[in-house]
């Protein structure tokens, strides 16, 4: 799967998870700051992340990850 269609799974769970409008999200978009995410949010995210992907994140790395071009990158090296 190329970064392209990672980064559009990731907006859509995103926005699923955050109630985002995907016409907001952007690659550069901070979860925190932009998106709003409270920290059972980010716990959220990941664990979305994880069943929509097919992949268990290492939790604390995965927070450390602030934007969603950010968690792209990160899933994107879970899947090679």
């Amino acid at each position: 799967m190329d970064k392209m269609e990672v980064e559009k799974r990731v907006i859509k769970v995103v926005c699923h998870v955050l109630g985002a409008d995907p016409a907001e999200v952007k690659a550069e978009s901070d979860f925190v700051f932009d998106l709003g995410a409270e920290s059972a949010q980010s716990v959220g995210l990941v664990t979305a992340f994880e069943a929509e992907f097919g992949i268990e994140m290492d939790h604390e790395e995965a927070l450390k990850v602030q934007t969603v071009g950010g968690a792209a990158d990160y899933i994107a090296t879970q899947l090679t």
